[in-house]
């Protein structure tokens, strides 16, 4: 392989710089270009705003977290066995609090959806029995 080659295998390319650059900013910074991509040319903001939204960008707390380096972590020895061992039952007991906590936000939501369509299904039927009373006083 060249040496021009291995220079370019090495180093990411523009836009991944760019992307990465971005991503430390967080999310402001990536607006911040979105809307002045509007501002200079639309159809670079309307891209900006569909890569944002399709990298789910958009709706993330932080860009950060797209370029975890927890698996990188895990996978490196530090040298020490108990420490590592250690290390990894920590985070095996973290990612399980972690996935009981979302279950318990899911179940948090479920219970509010159910709360507000039974809220709306006594609604509609407390209209429809008003409804219904209205027109027999009506033929009465």
């Amino acid at each position: 392989m060249t040496v021009l080659a291995e220079t370019a295998a090495a180093r990411p390319n523009w836009f991944a710089r760019t992307e990465n650059w971005l991503d430390d900013r967080g999310k402001g910074a990536w607006i911040a270009v979105m809307v002045l991509g509007f501002i200079f040319f639309w159809p670079v903001g309307l891209a900006l705003l569909a890569y944002m939204i399709w990298s789910k960008r958009m709706f993330a707390g932080s860009c950060a977290k797209y370029r975890s380096r927890a698996p990188m972590m895990r996978t490196r020895s530090s040298g020490n066995s108990a420490f590592d061992a250690y290390r990894e039952e920590t985070l095996r007991r973290l990612e399980d609090e972690q996935h009981a906590f979302e279950a318990f936000l899911q179940r948090l939501r479920e219970a509010k959806d159910k709360a507000e369509f039974d809220q709306f299904m006594e609604d509609r039927a407390r209209n429809n029995r008003d409804r219904d009373r209205d027109g027999d006083t009506a033929e009465a």
